[in-house]
């Protein structure tokens, strides 16, 4: 009998269930109860209610789920994720192995000192190296706490003699510069141009959005009078859609102006609009140090997985790091990419799932080699249990 949660994704109960369900009022376990709220958080006409029977959510039942490694991960990052967070949950959150690690560097990242001294408490984070440098970087620690977290590392095997975090501190570099100080000081001096264009073709491809876009909501002169709210509303997005033309132009000269140390500290400390130009950028200490930036979210990882126009070197780095490589969409993205190299993308075919292998065997943009080891292995695994493989 198919879950409740397989058939509310289908749409294929009615609307008085999925109301229920988004009261959370459902005969059904705590954990998959909450598996489908966090489902409908989602679902435009019964978001609201969801979140608001999740923010109710029995603390004892919530705690006993974020501290549950078989948890569905969707129901951990959505307790993880800021707006959603309870500090009462953040201790169970963060012993849970099943909470990837780039999730407790973001949240390293809060400006809450409750969640900053559980962090400062938590054995799993005192054992993370990654975690601490990222925790290091937080504004609001204390010089004490700063300090403690040094020692913290220390006992890790790390050698505290040079390191220094940009949290107030004299030098303002963070670990990666220290680390790369050496490639850094190499590629000073060199041109900033972007991986599968320049800078101004960034910029043209930019100004020829912004004029399809007010091409594409002009209305005749004809018809103007007729439909003059219409074009009211228009000319509003057309305005938004130019404005963010302008911001992302911006963007490009104010990077293109900088030295690769700067543009490595942006990439580390930068918006999400930067990071997504600097993971192109053609200096390989730059796109490294997006990657390493305790600010970037899963969903950019995914997108960079994806990406068709950064350095080789980007979807190697991707493909090595544990964290990353337990996301399944970055998986999927990576061997669908036509720049993933072949050594990478050959043995990730093994953690595909079958709809996925087989949509791969059809994907002419990667490479036969690719394509037919995708088929066989969609064969092998979609045969019968005991029976042939299909031919």
């Amino acid at each position: 009998m198919a879950r409740m949660l397989d058939l509310i994704k289908q749409s294929a109960v009615p609307a008085n269930v999925m109301r229920s369900a988004a009261k959370g009022a459902l005969a059904l376990s705590s954990a998959e109860m909450v598996e489908i709220l966090v489902f409908l958080t989602t679902n435009p006409l019964f978001a609201e209610q969801a979140k608001m029977t999740l923010a109710a959510w029995d603390e004892r039942a919530s705690i006993a789920l974020c501290s549950d490694p078989s948890t569905a991960w969707e129901v951990l990052q959505y307790f993880c994720a800021p707006e959603n967070r309870r500090p009462k949950l953040v201790p169970a959150l963060l012993e849970n192995p099943s909470v990837r690690e780039a999730t407790l560097q973001q949240m390293a990242q809060t400006p809450l000192r409750e969640i900053v001294d559980m962090m400062l408490k938590s054995p799993r984070v005192r054992a993370s190296k990654d975690v601490l440098h990222a925790l290091a970087t937080n504004h609001h620690l204390s010089r004490e706490e700063y300090e403690e977290l040094k020692g913290a590392l220390g006992n890790l095997g790390e050698d505290t003699g040079t390191f220094e975090a940009y949290q107030g501190l004299e030098s303002g570099k963070t670990q990666y510069e220290i680390d790369h100080a050496a490639e850094i000081a190499a590629e000073e001096g060199k041109a900033f141009e972007l991986v599968g264009g320049s800078l101004e073709d960034e910029e043209d491809m930019a100004a020829a959005r912004a004029a399809e876009a007010a091409e594409a909501t002009a209305t005749p002169a004809a018809t103007a009078a007729a439909t003059a709210p219409a074009l009211d509303e228009t000319t509003q997005k057309m305005r938004v859609a130019e404005q963010k033309v302008r911001e992302r132009q911006s963007t490009l000269q104010k990077l293109a102006k900088m030295s690769v140390g700067e543009r490595v500290q942006q990439a580390m400390k930068g918006s999400k609009d930067e990071r997504y130009i600097l993971i192109r950028d053609g200096s390989k200490v730059v796109s490294g140090a997006v990657l390493q930036s305790p600010k970037l979210s899963d969903a950019e990882v995914e997108t960079f997985a994806g990406m068709k126009n950064v350095q080789e070197s980007v979807l190697r780095e991707i493909a090595r790091n544990r964290k990353f490589i337990k996301n399944y969409g970055v998986v999927r993205q990576l061997v669908n990419n036509p720049r993933t190299p072949i050594d990478i993308g050959l043995p990730l075919q093994n953690h595909l799932l079958v709809n996925d292998l087989k949509a791969l065997s059809m994907n002419k943009n990667i490479g036969d080699t690719l394509r037919k080891a995708a088929l066989k292995k969609y064969k092998e695994k979609s045969a019968p249990a005991g029976g042939k493989k299909s031919e």
